[in-house]
């Protein structure tokens, strides 16, 4: 009898080989969520052996040692959200999983999550195992997948039920948006949910209303709207806003954690601070898009089509300019919790799908490559948040969220070597010309952003230095997510230990429990228990360092900051500003369509 043929050998090239044996980076900033403190850090074997004092520790022989005096060691980047070599509007995203991936470690990201998205009807197992057999020959830093519940069938729940129990899976994608491609009902949505608190994962959520959507582009079409402009009026900030609310009641009614990905509009962010407090923040979690921290929906009315269609995502970009730092607000006081990039890239060939027709312009938009660079610009540089926040938003929270820390998402002995070696003072300008995307377009053409990744350390090997990526296909690896999230499932069942407490204080930059107020503006007298403060975001760029905040980022780490932004280490957060009726009005107005009435505010 035959013996069996071995399984192949991962070939890997000698420079990542040696890269990863022994590591000893010295005189740096050690920011983690949750402190900041100069010390030197030895990797072995791919993993943090040793954070502290030089003086107390003998590097070994054959140890490379890195100099990092003035710059900043943070844990690598978490993009929690992409779709590579996604199947979508007849086409396939340019960026597979190894350019994906190779791009993402460019820019400082050391771990992704992508979607498994099944066709209705397809088996979620089957369509599990396609999404390993594309990304595990390919991937350069290591992976984690969701599954999105794109129908609903008693199989469909006995293999969720597989999926957690044996495939590594803890989150799962539900859709209140494309209409007879993935969109589920309500009862649905519901039993999905149920089913998510039952095998303690994490649920998320799409959130748009696509029964309004497909009925708007069905009558901006007979109009004659066709352009890209088309996408945003047929799915304004009350379509996200609805949605979101409505996803977070049924997610609460099942008792089930819910997250909601790409938040794109001050209205859906609203709803989502809204159900925080509703909830005494637990349960509900939100992430943002770099796209819509770093952009607008603007673009949508620029006279060239093809740069209109380039921007085209869902939900989409908002024409509100003030959007971005409104967002970017939510972030810096704990209503949003992490940032995601939603990377699913299209060429303009691939965009002209929907020339004559702005629902058929594939969805997607460029950004794992860009992410922490935009975060750091709009973040640290406005003077919003702290390099510790900065670290929380981009890493340690969808670490916690998904189950993955302390492994992933800090820096400390036995977790992963996945650091990044962060110049918070060298200055890039993004372009399509220079990147390291399949795409031809990138949403921040020209942005300069401050903050760069000097050097990129994916599992204890040095992938990123002085500019050149240095990766191999395969050298990643997939990470299995287990169920029941500390982080989640305590809160949600109260049971919160002091430590966290404390731990979760710091890594808000010592915001807990703002009492804000907003006037929610309702057409109707209908009394809302909930009510946001009426002194509320926007405003000017706001420290977000309170009185007793432990926080010891030195100023020196944190760069330039720009004329009329305020330093985090000399105030305190304070939101003074007196909204009068048409500032609030204008976050959450509703726009017509084209020869329709405005439902005024919700």
């Amino acid at each position: 009898m035959a013996s069996p043929t071995p399984a192949p050998v991962k070939k890997v090239p000698i420079h990542l080989q040696s890269a990863q044996n022994r590591l000893y980076i010295k005189r740096g900033h050690v920011v983690n969520h949750d402190g900041v403190q100069h010390a030197d850090v030895y990797i072995e074997d791919g993993t943090v052996r040793y954070v502290g004092s030089g003086a107390d520790f003998v590097v070994p022989g054959g140890c490379r040692t890195i100099d990092a005096t003035g710059l900043l060691v943070i844990p690598g980047g978490i993009d929690p959200h992409t779709h590579f070599q996604l199947e979508f509007g007849g086409t396939v995203s340019v960026d597979d999983f190894y350019k994906g991936t190779k791009a993402a470690v460019a820019g400082g990201t050391t771990t992704i999550m992508d979607f498994v998205l099944p066709k209705k009807g397809e088996s979620l197992l089957e369509a599990y195992d396609t999404w390993r057999s594309r990304a595990d020959p390919m991937v350069v830093c290591d992976y984690g997948l969701h599954v999105g519940i794109t129908w609903w069938s008693k199989s469909v729940r006995e293999e969720m039920r597989t999926l957690c129990r044996e495939r590594g899976v803890n989150s799962f994608k539900c859709f209140m948006a494309y209409k007879g491609l993935y969109q589920l009902n309500d009862s649905e949505l519901y039993e999905v949910f149920e089913t998510c608190k039952e095998l303690g994962a994490v649920a998320m959520v799409h959130a748009e209303n696509g029964d309004i959507i497909a009925k708007n582009v069905t009558k901006l079409l007979a109009d004659g709207v066709t352009g890209p402009e088309g996408h945003e009026l047929s799915r304004t900030e009350e379509v996200e806003a609805e949605a979101t609310n409505r996803a977070c009641v049924i997610a609460h009614q099942a008792g089930c954690p819910l997250y909601v990905v790409h938040v794109m509009s001050k209205a859906a962010g609203i709803e989502v601070a809204r159900a925080r407090r509703r909830y005494n923040c637990t349960g509900i979690f939100g992430e943002t898009l770099a796209a819509a921290l770093g952009t607008d929906g603007t673009h949508y009315h620029d006279k060239c089509w093809h740069h209109a269609a380039a921007h085209v995502l869902s939900p989409p970009l908002r024409p509100d300019p003030s959007t971005p730092e409104f967002l970017m607000k939510l972030l810096a006081q704990d209503d949003l919790q992490t940032t995601g990039s939603d990377n699913c890239t299209f060429n303009r060939n691939q965009k002209e799908l929907g020339l004559k027709d702005f629902s058929k312009i594939p969805n997607g938009v460029n950004g794992v490559e860009d992410r922490m660079s935009v975060v750091w610009e709009k973040g640290v540089q406005t003077g919003l948040i702290d390099a510790q926040r900065f670290v929380a938003i981009t890493s340690t929270n969808a670490a916690k969220i998904f189950n993955l820390y302390p492994r992933k998402g800090r820096i400390a002995p036995g977790s992963d070597a996945d650091l990044v070696i962060w110049n918070p003072k060298a200055v890039r300008t993004i372009s399509a010309s220079t990147h390291h995307q399949a795409c031809d377009f990138n949403i921040f053409e020209g942005m300069k952003c401050h903050g760069v990744p000097e050097f990129v350390i994916v599992r204890g090997r040095v992938c990123l230095e002085n500019e050149h990526v240095r990766v191999a296909e395969g050298q990643g690896s997939f990470l299995e997510t287990p169920v029941y999230p500390t982080f989640v499932y305590d809160a949600l069942n109260g049971r919160v230990h002091s430590e966290e407490d404390a731990d979760d204080k710091q890594a808000r930059n010592g915001l807990q429990h703002l009492e804000l107020h907003h006037k929610p503006g309702y057409d109707n007298d209908m009394h809302d228990p909930y009510p946001l403060p009426e002194k509320y975001i926007p405003g000017p760029a706001l420290s977000v360092i309170s009185g007793d905040s432990q926080v010891s980022t030195p100023h020196s780490i944190l760069g330039h900051r720009p004329d009329g932004a305020k330093n985090m280490q000399e105030s305190t957060f304070s939101i003074s500003e007196e909204l009068d009726k048409s500032e609030v009005r204008s976050c959450i107005r509703v726009r017509a369509p084209p020869g329709g009435k405005s439902s005024g505010f919700w």
